[in-house]
């Protein structure tokens, strides 16, 4: 994606673009001065579930991710909208209804948007923040030894492709859809009062894919402990019963020679960390000195996070 517009827009013509040509990152950075910058970032997708309020509940709250990730507080979006003719206005106006009551919560505003017809509904959020320049968070940064933590289970992408092929019941289901409507506010506060070195959202390209992107920006390697990794309720009898969606496959076939899983791990369980997630928590890198502060802040302050694993020197990711 970035390739073809870096022979356009050369990074070296625009000093005030501090991230968005030169390395993939979560979201486009823009100095405004020298104290103070603009983030920027966009995402939609197709229904993960079938509520449509709840649907839009979860594409805001993804959207809005790429700010946090990046150490910002958005406070602007606007809507993109591609909905089948057929479709109901009420049905519309409850994705719509769903966005902006995230991002009321999140303190944001939607002013405007546009809207095209598609034969699949997709919705979603351009979404600015503001961030300090001096509190930047980027995929690089990580030095060996620092602490990983996550803030969300992992499994999203098997229970709702569980959800679309009737293979898991509503209340089954209940707890994963919860967690995919959390913002990612908290988790970010947390990672900016510890001073994180590095920061990512975990959607797409997986727990493992995104790491290794956090691993390849700081020129280092990573070790994630398996058992220490949460897991959505459901999540892994989906995987042994082999419920993955497509891009499970593709995160695997791209990544996999970056991965080094020990011998115990079934085919499922690899394949699991391949899962593309919705929604997902912030993986972020912490000093190895300052993570025990970082786990009694999100005790004191309920905020779930769990410490997954280790920046290494292998330019590997390991699972053990």
């Amino acid at each position: 994606m970035l390739r073809p517009l870096q022979n356009i827009f050369r990074p070296e013509d625009y000093p005030d673009l501090l991230a968005g040509l030169s390395q993939p990152d979560d979201a486009a950075i823009w100095k405004l001065d020298e104290q103070r910058a603009l983030v920027a970032t966009t995402d939609f997708f197709t229904p993960v579930v079938d509520d449509p309020y709840e649907y839009g509940v979860i594409a805001a709250a993804n959207s809005l991710s790429d700010i946090y990730a990046m150490g910002g507080k958005p406070f602007l979006a606007l809507n993109i909208a591609a909905l089948p003719p057929q479709l109901s206005a009420e049905i519309a106006a409850e994705i719509l209804r769903g966005g902006a009551d995230k991002a009321q919560e999140a303190g944001v505003v939607i002013a405007g948007g546009h809207t095209i017809q598609d034969k699949e509904p997709k919705y979603g959020l351009v979404a600015l923040g503001f961030v300090p320049i001096e509190r930047i968070l980027t995929k690089g940064g990580m030095k060996p030894g620092d602490a990983i933590f996550l803030s969300k289970p992992i499994g999203s992408g098997v229970v709702t492709s569980a959800i679309k092929n009737d293979q898991i019941s509503r209340e089954d289901a209940a707890v994963t859809i919860e967690w995919l409507k959390q913002l990612n506010r908290e988790a970010a506060g947390l990672a900016m009062r510890h001073a994180a070195r590095a920061a990512t959202d975990v959607t797409g390209f997986s727990l493992l894919g995104h790491g290794w992107e956090m691993a390849a920006a700081s020129e280092t390697g990573m070790r994630l402990f398996f058992d220490a990794i949460p897991l959505f309720p459901e999540a892994a009898r989906l995987a042994a019963e082999w419920c993955f969606p497509g891009g499970g496959f593709d995160n695997a076939d791209f990544y996999g020679a970056h991965v080094r899983f020990s011998e115990r791990f079934s085919q499922d369980q690899q394949l699991l960390l391949f899962d593309p997630q919705t929604s997902g928590g912030l993986l972020f890198a912490i000093s190895a000195g300052e993570a025990e502060a970082c786990e009694q802040d999100a005790r004191a302050h309920q905020v779930p996070l769990w410490r997954v694993g280790e920046v290494t020197t292998t330019g590997m990711l390991e699972v053990v």
